[in-house]
Order: C-alpha cells, then structure tokens, then sequence
C-alpha cells in the first residue's frame, strides 16, 4: 500500500510528499526515504514467501488475508496518524479535506474486514498439514 500511495498521490498527481511540513526538497527526500522502507519491507516480504513455501508452509489463505489486513492496517494508520495526529501531510492540499480523508480511511476500514474475513475463513480451513477435528 505504500508503493500505491507513493506511485499514485506522490509522484503521478503530486498531491502531496511524505513530509509537507518543510521545503520542497525535504519533501522529496522524504518521499525517497519512504520508497527505500518500502522496497526493502516488499524484498524481505517476497524471502519470507519465497522461504513459506520452499518449507511447504505456505498457507494461501492466510497469505491473502495477511495482505488485505497488512494494506488496510497501512492506509488507517496513514490515515489517522499521519495525517490528523502527526499532520505531516494531508492527502490533497487547496481543496477541502474532508471526503478525500473520509474515502482514504474507510477504504482502509474496508481493506481490513476483507482481510478479517479471509483470516476467519483460513482459520477454519487450518494450516497446510494441521488436522481438524
């Protein structure tokens, strides 16, 4: 979710930086730091799939409603946190705020129950190899 946010709002519309609350440049030394975190979680991710299924652990299931829970986490806490807490930027600047923050944080709310859902349904459907009752 952050390679979408930092594709999408950062560098395609330009809404806004990782850090507004500074210079230009600071803002995109910023957007560049938060490109490098999220490249190396995405490559440390993708060993740790990679290392799930060479063991023959790997649970889709519960893979995909890691992901919809960890997309869904991201954007809330981007929402509320950075945004309203932290205020380091605001999802789009010279327009009122209030839909874009109503739409950016309830698609992470919806994000989450998918993933929620998928989790409970992975739950039930047990680990690869794990015996139901």
């Amino acid at each position: 979710m952050a390679a979408l946010d930092e594709i999408v709002f950062h560098q395609i519309l330009h809404w806004h930086h990782f850090y507004d609350r500074s210079t230009t440049a600071a803002g995109l030394v910023s957007d560049g730091l938060l490109h490098t975190a999220e490249l190396l979680a995405l490559v440390a991710g993708f060993f740790l799939f990679a290392d799930l299924r060479r063991r023959r652990a790997l649970s889709p299931a519960h893979a995909w409603s890691g992901l919809f829970l960890g997309l869904g986490a991201f954007q809330v806490v981007d929402g509320l946190v950075d945004h309203k807490v932290l205020r380091v930027h605001q999802i789009r600047y010279g327009v009122d705020v209030t839909p874009y923050d109503w739409a950016w944080n309830l698609a992470g709310v919806a994000l989450l129950l998918v993933g929620a859902v998928l989790a409970v349904r992975a739950g039930r459907a047990g680990a690869p190899g794990e015996r139901l009752p």
